[in-house]
């Protein structure tokens, strides 16, 4: 408390906010590091940070009196001379929900910091659920893990991926067509219900998020993410390091680009869009099947021989061809990332696809922009949600608790 007799001085006061501020920013930058990268010896850190040795020593002792790392042990000091160094890690116990409804159902998953899913469940829906019933059977799923929370895990909060327009300010889902959910203040709702701080965002844009972090995409600064899913094609773009949100978080709407000007109409009024398209509710009647995973597309794919289902494949990855060139042309990316059933197109055409975004650009942008596969598969839409939980920690280290 400050005496009120005694006079403040402003120097004083500024220069101690300021050392705080570096301070924090210093622990936000070594436990994104170990969160980000894994366990590292101290002189790793040092490395990483521009930070010195004295100051890293003690961040890392900050950082363990608050719970968040821990000392892994002893390695080799990988081609130096001189005893092993202690590594340190981020510790797991340190957990954050990961909440992921789709038009089948929901899944809910438990993330440890430096991204380990720890455990997940699912529930099964023969419709999209409403989004009052969505909290409930996560509520209820929760519930079930909730006794070997308590007991193992400290929870930072929930992070949420649904396929719509989320906004950005107070996570209020405007639109989520698929999910038939419209203007619902489902973030609020389901933190009313958890008794956790909920962070809800576009499934597109974190699974953007999630590949750069921890994928195919990891240390990229220029990335064009698209995915397919039953519930259509979205998008994420990185520009510079950071995610495009737009004004309110809607930026990234790539499924409704513009592919066939003659095709079917979308539910957005127009007609021709990608989502619309290139989908795998066009395959699957074609497979003689109605619904099917990742892994179990990628063998029918792969060993298709009917004239049919050929034909549509040839037909789709012809259109995501055109998009995809579009993509690189408006975003000069330095990778594009396919994921889900767009995934699955690039494993059996990769050739066709990379071709367009090599060779179509202007100015041959495309000749040194990569295509790759979704590397998290079945994780990333528990990895994804889970870092915008982990966000408030990682930016602020100190108000853990």
């Amino acid at each position: 408390m400050t005496d009120l007799a005694t006079p403040v001085n402003p120097a004083a006061v500024e220069a101690h906010s300021s050392n705080d501020f570096i301070r924090r920013r210093n622990l936000s930058a070594v436990l994104t590091s170990l969160h980000h990268g894994g366990p590292r010896s101290r002189a790793d850190l040092v490395n990483e940070t521009g930070l010195n040795r004295s100051t890293v020593t003690v961040l890392v002792a900050e950082l363990m009196e608050l719970g968040l790392v821990r000392d892994s042990g002893t390695r080799a000091a990988t081609g130096r001379a001189g005893r092993p160094s202690s590594s340190i890690e981020v510790d797991p116990t340190v957990a954050a929900i990961a909440v992921y409804p789709d038009i089948e159902g929901v899944t809910v998953g438990l993330v440890g910091l430096g991204g380990e899913v720890l455990s997940r469940i699912r529930f099964d829906s023969a419709s999209p659920l409403p989004a009052k019933k969505m909290v409930k059977a996560v509520s209820s799923l929760v519930d079930g893990m909730r006794a070997d929370i308590e007991r193992h895990y400290r929870v930072v909060g929930v992070g949420v991926a649904v396929p719509g327009l989320v906004r950005a300010g107070d996570g209020r889902v405007l639109l989520a067509p698929h999910l038939n959910w419209r203007n619902e203040p489902f973030t609020e709702t389901l933190r009313q219900a958890l008794g956790y701080p909920v962070i809800t965002g576009n499934e597109s844009s974190i699974g953007a998020m999630g590949e750069v972090v921890f994928g195919a995409a990891r240390g990229a600064r220029n990335l064009v993410y698209v995915n397919g899913t039953s519930a259509g094609v979205g998008g994420g773009i990185v520009i510079d390091g950071a995610l495009l949100h737009g004004t309110e978080g809607y930026a990234g709407e790539l499924g409704h680009t513009l592919v066939n000007s003659s095709g079917r109409r979308c539910y957005c009024g127009r007609t021709g869009c990608l989502e619309i398209e290139v989908s795998q509710s066009r395959l699957l009647p074609l497979l003689g099947r109605t619904r099917i995973d990742e892994d179990e597309l990628d063998v029918e794919l792969g060993v298709a021989r009917d004239p049919a289902v050929l034909a549509e494949v040839s037909r789709q990855v012809e259109l995501l061809s055109e998009a995809l060139t579009d993509f690189v042309n408006l975003f000069n990316p330095e990778i594009v990332v396919l994921a889900g059933y767009l995934g699955a197109l690039l494993s059996v055409s990769r050739e066709r696809l990379t071709e367009a975004v090599r060779i179509r650009p202007l100015g041959g942008a495309g000749r040194a922009v990569r295509l790759e596969r979704a590397s998290l598969r079945s994780r990333l839409m528990l990895v994804g949600p889970a870092e915008l939980a982990f966000g408030p920690v990682l930016r602020d280290p100190a108000n853990f608790s």
